[in-house]
Protein backbone atom coordinates (compact mmCIF):
# COMPACT_ATOMS: atom_id res chain seq x y z
CA UNK A 1 0.00 0.00 0.00
CA UNK A 2 1.35 3.24 -0.96
CA UNK A 3 1.95 6.02 1.99
CA UNK A 4 -0.61 8.49 2.43
CA UNK A 5 1.18 11.52 2.75
CA UNK A 6 -1.43 13.47 2.84
CA UNK A 7 -2.59 12.08 6.46
CA UNK A 8 0.95 12.37 7.70
CA UNK A 9 0.35 16.44 7.81
CA UNK A 10 -3.24 16.29 9.08
CA UNK A 11 -5.32 16.17 6.01
CA UNK A 12 -8.23 13.68 5.25
CA UNK A 13 -9.07 11.79 2.41
CA UNK A 14 -12.18 14.20 1.31
CA UNK A 15 -9.96 17.37 2.10
CA UNK A 16 -7.35 16.24 -0.71
CA UNK A 17 -10.42 15.40 -3.02
CA UNK A 18 -11.83 19.31 -2.37
CA UNK A 19 -8.21 20.19 -3.00
CA UNK A 20 -8.14 18.57 -6.57
CA UNK A 21 -11.73 19.97 -7.36
CA UNK A 22 -10.37 23.59 -6.12
CA UNK A 23 -7.49 22.95 -8.39
CA UNK A 24 -9.92 21.06 -11.69
CA UNK A 25 -12.39 23.97 -11.17
CA UNK A 26 -9.44 27.27 -11.13
CA UNK A 27 -8.37 24.89 -14.53
CA UNK A 28 -11.42 24.97 -16.54
CA UNK A 29 -12.54 28.43 -15.46
CA UNK A 30 -9.19 29.59 -16.98
CA UNK A 31 -9.20 27.78 -20.12
CA UNK A 32 -12.83 28.48 -20.85
CA UNK A 33 -11.73 32.38 -20.31
CA UNK A 34 -8.80 32.25 -22.72
CA UNK A 35 -10.91 30.91 -25.69
CA UNK A 36 -13.97 33.47 -24.51
CA UNK A 37 -10.81 35.96 -24.95
CA UNK A 38 -9.83 34.84 -28.13
CA UNK A 39 -13.58 34.61 -29.11
CA UNK A 40 -13.53 38.52 -28.61
CA UNK A 41 -16.06 38.50 -25.73
CA UNK A 42 -13.76 39.22 -22.66
CA UNK A 43 -11.30 41.55 -23.11
CA UNK A 44 -8.02 40.47 -20.57
CA UNK A 45 -6.89 37.36 -19.17
CA UNK A 46 -4.25 36.82 -16.71
CA UNK A 47 -3.69 33.12 -15.45
CA UNK A 48 -3.24 30.78 -13.06
CA UNK A 49 -2.43 27.43 -14.93
CA UNK A 50 0.82 25.64 -13.07
CA UNK A 51 0.20 27.43 -10.45
CA UNK A 52 -3.26 26.02 -8.67
CA UNK A 53 -1.37 23.82 -6.58
CA UNK A 54 0.51 25.90 -4.51
CA UNK A 55 -2.65 28.37 -4.00
CA UNK A 56 -5.24 25.56 -3.13
CA UNK A 57 -2.39 23.82 -0.80
CA UNK A 58 -2.15 27.15 0.86
CA UNK A 59 -5.72 28.21 1.20
CA UNK A 60 -6.46 24.91 3.03
CA UNK A 61 -4.21 26.09 5.85
CA UNK A 62 -6.43 28.63 6.05
CA UNK A 63 -9.30 29.75 8.14
CA UNK A 64 -12.14 30.74 5.57
CA UNK A 65 -14.13 32.13 8.39
CA UNK A 66 -11.81 34.38 10.38
CA UNK A 67 -8.56 34.54 8.27
CA UNK A 68 -7.60 37.29 5.74
CA UNK A 69 -6.47 37.57 2.07
CA UNK A 70 -4.64 40.43 0.59
CA UNK A 71 -3.76 38.19 -2.83
CA UNK A 72 -2.34 38.65 -6.09
CA UNK A 73 -4.20 38.74 -9.60
CA UNK A 74 -3.09 34.92 -10.35
CA UNK A 75 -4.99 33.93 -6.96
CA UNK A 76 -7.88 31.72 -8.64
CA UNK A 77 -7.09 29.29 -6.50
CA UNK A 78 -7.40 30.84 -3.59
CA UNK A 79 -10.23 33.05 -3.84
CA UNK A 80 -12.15 29.70 -4.66
CA UNK A 81 -11.51 28.20 -1.85
CA UNK A 82 -12.39 30.87 0.09
CA UNK A 83 -15.87 31.50 -1.26
CA UNK A 84 -15.99 32.91 -4.61
CA UNK A 85 -17.55 30.58 -7.66
CA UNK A 86 -16.84 30.37 -11.02
CA UNK A 87 -19.85 31.82 -11.74
CA UNK A 88 -18.36 35.30 -9.94
CA UNK A 89 -15.21 34.93 -11.85
CA UNK A 90 -17.17 34.66 -15.19
CA UNK A 91 -19.39 38.10 -14.00
CA UNK A 92 -15.51 39.80 -13.53
CA UNK A 93 -14.63 38.61 -16.93
CA UNK A 94 -17.02 39.85 -18.63
CA UNK A 95 -17.22 43.01 -16.64
CA UNK A 96 -20.99 42.45 -15.32
CA UNK A 97 -22.83 44.65 -12.99
CA UNK A 98 -23.07 41.53 -10.95
CA UNK A 99 -19.24 40.91 -10.40
CA UNK A 100 -18.46 40.68 -6.95
CA UNK A 101 -15.21 42.21 -6.91
CA UNK A 102 -15.75 45.67 -8.33
CA UNK A 103 -19.03 45.80 -9.96
CA UNK A 104 -17.22 45.41 -13.56
CA UNK A 105 -15.41 48.35 -12.65
CA UNK A 106 -11.56 47.13 -12.48
CA UNK A 107 -9.66 44.17 -14.50
CA UNK A 108 -10.13 40.63 -13.96
CA UNK A 109 -7.68 39.60 -11.13
CA UNK A 110 -8.87 42.10 -9.04
CA UNK A 111 -9.93 39.73 -5.99
CA UNK A 112 -11.75 41.71 -3.72
CA UNK A 113 -15.25 41.31 -1.35
CA UNK A 114 -15.92 41.92 2.20
CA UNK A 115 -18.02 38.71 2.73
CA UNK A 116 -15.08 36.49 1.35
CA UNK A 117 -12.46 38.15 3.91
CA UNK A 118 -10.42 39.45 0.38
CA UNK A 119 -9.26 43.02 0.41
CA UNK A 120 -9.62 44.38 -2.81
CA UNK A 121 -6.27 44.32 -5.12
CA UNK A 122 -4.96 47.12 -7.06
CA UNK A 123 -3.50 47.10 -10.67
CA UNK A 124 0.40 48.25 -9.41
CA UNK A 125 1.92 45.22 -8.18
CA UNK A 126 2.75 44.48 -4.39
CA UNK A 127 0.71 47.20 -2.86
CA UNK A 128 -0.74 44.30 -1.31
CA UNK A 129 2.22 43.26 0.84
CA UNK A 130 2.19 46.95 2.71
CA UNK A 131 -1.87 46.52 2.94
CA UNK A 132 -1.39 42.94 4.45
CA UNK A 133 0.83 44.43 6.79
CA UNK A 134 -1.52 46.92 8.33
CA UNK A 135 -4.30 44.44 8.82
CA UNK A 136 -1.61 41.81 10.26
CA UNK A 137 -1.16 45.08 12.78
CA UNK A 138 -3.95 46.43 13.31
CA UNK A 139 -5.33 42.44 14.33
CA UNK A 140 -2.46 42.64 16.75
CA UNK A 141 -3.47 46.11 18.49
CA UNK A 142 -6.81 44.59 18.74
CA UNK A 143 -6.09 41.09 20.28
CA UNK A 144 -8.37 39.01 17.38
CA UNK A 145 -7.44 35.86 16.51
CA UNK A 146 -6.78 35.94 12.40
CA UNK A 147 -3.81 36.02 10.40
CA UNK A 148 -3.32 37.76 7.03
CA UNK A 149 -2.08 36.47 4.00
CA UNK A 150 -0.87 38.49 1.13
CA UNK A 151 0.90 36.84 -2.36
CA UNK A 152 3.18 38.07 -4.89
CA UNK A 153 5.49 37.01 -7.72
CA UNK A 154 8.54 36.56 -7.71
CA UNK A 155 9.44 39.99 -9.53
CA UNK A 156 7.36 41.69 -6.98
CA UNK A 157 9.85 40.67 -4.32
CA UNK A 158 12.09 43.22 -5.75
CA UNK A 159 9.74 46.14 -5.45
CA UNK A 160 9.95 48.39 -2.07
CA UNK A 161 7.00 47.66 -0.67
CA UNK A 162 7.61 44.05 -0.53
CA UNK A 163 10.92 45.40 1.83
CA UNK A 164 9.35 47.68 3.55
CA UNK A 165 6.00 45.66 4.80
CA UNK A 166 8.66 42.37 5.43
CA UNK A 167 10.68 45.05 7.60
CA UNK A 168 8.10 46.43 9.76
CA UNK A 169 6.47 42.85 9.81
CA UNK A 170 9.51 41.16 10.94
CA UNK A 171 10.49 44.36 13.77
CA UNK A 172 6.19 44.20 15.56
CA UNK A 173 6.13 40.53 14.99
CA UNK A 174 3.07 40.39 13.17
CA UNK A 175 0.57 37.55 11.84
CA UNK A 176 1.25 37.58 8.27
CA UNK A 177 2.47 34.85 5.65
CA UNK A 178 4.07 36.26 2.73
CA UNK A 179 3.40 33.82 -0.21
CA UNK A 180 5.63 34.08 -3.11
CA UNK A 181 4.61 32.08 -6.19
CA UNK A 182 8.12 32.18 -8.09
CA UNK A 183 6.41 31.21 -11.69
CA UNK A 184 10.12 32.51 -12.87
CA UNK A 185 9.26 34.99 -15.02
CA UNK A 186 8.45 38.55 -14.12
CA UNK A 187 6.48 39.24 -17.84
CA UNK A 188 9.39 38.29 -19.68
CA UNK A 189 12.54 38.74 -17.01
CA UNK A 190 13.66 35.27 -15.87
CA UNK A 191 14.97 34.33 -12.51
CA UNK A 192 18.54 35.09 -13.03
CA UNK A 193 18.21 38.39 -13.97
CA UNK A 194 15.70 39.17 -11.18
CA UNK A 195 17.78 38.56 -7.66
CA UNK A 196 21.29 37.70 -7.23
CA UNK A 197 20.47 35.31 -4.07
CA UNK A 198 19.73 31.60 -4.80
CA UNK A 199 16.17 32.21 -3.53
CA UNK A 200 13.56 34.71 -2.82
CA UNK A 201 13.50 32.92 0.68
CA UNK A 202 16.68 34.02 1.54
CA UNK A 203 15.65 37.52 1.70
CA UNK A 204 13.58 36.44 5.24
CA UNK A 205 16.84 36.71 7.23
CA UNK A 206 17.18 40.04 6.74
CA UNK A 207 13.67 40.59 8.02
CA UNK A 208 14.56 38.54 11.54
CA UNK A 209 11.60 35.71 10.78
CA UNK A 210 11.87 32.26 8.88
CA UNK A 211 12.17 32.11 5.06
CA UNK A 212 10.79 28.20 3.15
CA UNK A 213 11.47 27.26 -0.23
CA UNK A 214 8.86 24.87 -0.95
CA UNK A 215 7.44 22.66 -4.26
CA UNK A 216 4.95 24.67 -5.70
CA UNK A 217 3.40 21.89 -7.84
CA UNK A 218 2.91 19.60 -4.79
CA UNK A 219 -0.43 20.41 -2.92
CA UNK A 220 0.33 18.86 0.22
CA UNK A 221 4.03 19.83 0.88
CA UNK A 222 2.63 23.51 0.55
CA UNK A 223 0.13 23.06 3.13
CA UNK A 224 2.28 21.48 5.52
CA UNK A 225 4.82 24.34 5.45
CA UNK A 226 1.72 27.03 5.11
CA UNK A 227 0.50 25.03 8.82
CA UNK A 228 3.37 25.44 10.23
CA UNK A 229 3.32 29.06 9.31
CA UNK A 230 0.24 29.92 10.40
CA UNK A 231 0.02 27.83 13.62
CA UNK A 232 3.45 30.14 14.05
CA UNK A 233 1.23 33.15 13.13
CA UNK A 234 -1.34 32.49 15.50
CA UNK A 235 1.07 32.01 19.14
CA UNK A 236 2.45 35.29 18.11
CA UNK A 237 5.73 34.26 16.96
CA UNK A 238 5.17 36.77 13.77
CA UNK A 239 5.71 36.53 9.95
CA UNK A 240 6.71 33.58 7.65
CA UNK A 241 8.19 34.31 4.39
CA UNK A 242 6.91 30.77 1.81
CA UNK A 243 8.40 30.93 -1.35
CA UNK A 244 6.53 28.09 -3.58
CA UNK A 245 8.56 27.26 -6.65
CA UNK A 246 6.52 26.20 -10.38
CA UNK A 247 6.48 27.53 -13.59
CA UNK A 248 4.25 29.47 -15.76
CA UNK A 249 2.56 27.48 -18.10
CA UNK A 250 0.84 29.83 -20.56
CA UNK A 251 2.06 33.89 -21.42
CA UNK A 252 1.63 36.02 -18.86
CA UNK A 253 -1.63 37.33 -20.20
CA UNK A 254 -3.77 37.35 -22.73
CA UNK A 255 -1.81 40.54 -24.14
CA UNK A 256 1.63 39.01 -24.16
CA UNK A 257 3.55 36.70 -26.67
CA UNK A 258 6.05 34.45 -24.63
CA UNK A 259 7.67 33.17 -27.46
CA UNK A 260 10.09 35.76 -27.89
CA UNK A 261 11.43 35.05 -24.48
CA UNK A 262 11.33 31.70 -23.67
CA UNK A 263 11.50 28.49 -25.86
CA UNK A 264 7.97 25.80 -26.57
CA UNK A 265 10.87 23.10 -25.35
CA UNK A 266 11.10 24.87 -21.90
CA UNK A 267 7.37 25.19 -21.64
CA UNK A 268 6.56 21.62 -23.03
CA UNK A 269 9.14 19.88 -20.06
CA UNK A 270 7.59 22.07 -17.51
CA UNK A 271 3.80 20.57 -18.34
CA UNK A 272 5.29 17.20 -17.38
CA UNK A 273 5.22 18.34 -14.14
CA UNK A 274 1.69 19.99 -14.44
CA UNK A 275 0.20 20.25 -10.97
CA UNK A 276 -2.77 18.75 -11.86
CA UNK A 277 -1.43 15.84 -13.47
CA UNK A 278 1.11 15.09 -10.82
CA UNK A 279 -1.54 15.70 -8.28
CA UNK A 280 -4.21 13.21 -9.55
CA UNK A 281 -1.12 10.49 -10.46
CA UNK A 282 -0.67 10.17 -6.46
CA UNK A 283 -4.42 10.43 -5.59
CA UNK A 284 -4.75 7.53 -8.52
CA UNK A 285 -2.02 5.69 -6.60
CA UNK A 286 -3.47 5.95 -3.12
CA UNK A 287 -6.50 4.53 -4.77
CA UNK A 288 -9.01 7.81 -4.25
CA UNK A 289 -9.72 8.47 -7.71
CA UNK A 290 -11.06 6.12 -9.85
CA UNK A 291 -12.12 6.51 -13.68
CA UNK A 292 -15.88 7.07 -12.22
CA UNK A 293 -14.68 9.30 -9.14
CA UNK A 294 -12.66 11.37 -11.53
CA UNK A 295 -15.63 11.76 -14.58
CA UNK A 296 -17.93 12.63 -12.08
CA UNK A 297 -16.10 15.27 -10.37
CA UNK A 298 -14.44 16.53 -14.31
CA UNK A 299 -18.26 16.27 -15.30
CA UNK A 300 -19.61 18.54 -11.84
CA UNK A 301 -16.62 21.22 -12.97
CA UNK A 302 -17.64 21.48 -16.80
CA UNK A 303 -21.33 21.71 -15.42
CA UNK A 304 -20.16 24.62 -12.96
CA UNK A 305 -17.99 26.47 -15.79
CA UNK A 306 -21.22 26.20 -18.52
CA UNK A 307 -23.65 27.61 -16.10
CA UNK A 308 -21.20 30.26 -15.32
CA UNK A 309 -20.64 31.18 -18.47
CA UNK A 310 -23.93 31.32 -20.01
CA UNK A 311 -25.21 33.53 -16.85
CA UNK A 312 -22.13 36.23 -17.21
CA UNK A 313 -22.69 36.68 -20.51
CA UNK A 314 -26.32 37.57 -20.28
CA UNK A 315 -25.76 39.37 -17.20
CA UNK A 316 -26.42 43.17 -17.66
CA UNK A 317 -23.50 45.30 -17.45
CA UNK A 318 -22.83 48.28 -15.16
CA UNK A 319 -25.23 51.59 -16.12
CA UNK A 320 -23.24 54.74 -17.75
CA UNK A 321 -23.77 56.80 -14.32
CA UNK A 322 -22.41 54.30 -11.72
CA UNK A 323 -19.13 54.96 -13.13
CA UNK A 324 -19.26 57.69 -10.67
CA UNK A 325 -20.04 55.82 -7.31
CA UNK A 326 -17.98 55.71 -4.86
CA UNK A 327 -15.53 58.38 -7.15
CA UNK A 328 -17.20 61.71 -5.17
CA UNK A 329 -18.86 62.71 -2.36
CA UNK A 330 -22.97 62.56 -2.65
Amino acid sequence: MTTKRHEQVGLTDAQVLDMYYYMLLARKIDERQWLLNRAGKVPFVISCQGQEAAQVGAAFALETDKDFLCPYYRDLGLVLVFGQTARDCMLSAFAKAEDPNSGGRQMPGHFGGKKYNILTGSSPVTTQVPHAVGMALAGKMQNKDFVVYTSFGEGSSNQGDFHEGANFAGVHKLPVIFFCENNKYAISVPLKKQLACESVADRALGYGFPGVSVDGNDPIEVYRVMKEAVDRARRGEGATLIEAVMYRLVPHSSDDDDRVYRTREEVEEAKKKDPLIVFAAYLREIGLLDENTEADMLARVQLEVDEATEYAENAPYPTPESTLTHVYGN
